[in-house]
């Protein structure tokens, strides 16, 4: 089966509109997790992530909105949103060195397609995909309930950049 149009969808380097604005706020609540004000602000950034990031990422956008965010906070939030499985932790192939960046999860796995010379990280999404873990379900009886896939290349601009 080839990988036309109709059996992919790219996107942009971070789209959230897929978990809906307030996702992560809403798991936690339903959890009985107190929602302290500094951990709300955290969860609107990451929420509202247009792009894949890291501790000091969500620490930066967070102090623009309540200067009393503190960076112990961000770590314990992250813990807790990973404890929970709400969200992923990344390293997207070590480009920027061994940074860990953070995503929330959508309704389906993708794989992350980066560019090695710019770092321009895109996700993937295919049926493809979504058919190759259910085979490895079957091959391997178990349930798959982690996957981390990523693809290493140059862009076309960092391509057209070099003649």
């Amino acid at each position: 089966m080839s990988s036309t149009a109709a059996h992919r969808v790219s996107t942009g380097e971070r789209i959230n509109a897929a978990a809906g604005a307030g996702a992560l706020l809403k798991a936690l609540e339903e959890r009985g997790i107190r929602l302290t004000r500094q951990r709300r602000v955290i969860l609107e950034v990451m929420d509202k992530a247009e792009r894949h990031l890291d501790a000091d990422g969500i620490l930066e956008r967070a102090q623009k909105l309540d200067p009393g965010v503190h960076r112990v906070t961000v770590y314990r939030t992250i813990e807790l949103l990973k404890k929970y499985g709400l969200i992923d932790e990344l390293d997207l192939l070590h480009l920027r060195g061994d940074q860990h960046y953070y995503e929330s999860h959508g309704p389906r796995d993708h794989i992350h397609v980066a560019c090695l010379r710019c770092g321009k990280v895109r996700e993937f999404e295919s049926r493809l995909y979504e058919q190759l873990k259910s085979q490895i379900e079957r091959d391997f009886h178990m349930k798959v309930t982690v996957t981390r896939t990523e693809v290493g290349g140059y862009c076309a601009d960092c391509l057209a950049s070099e003649t």
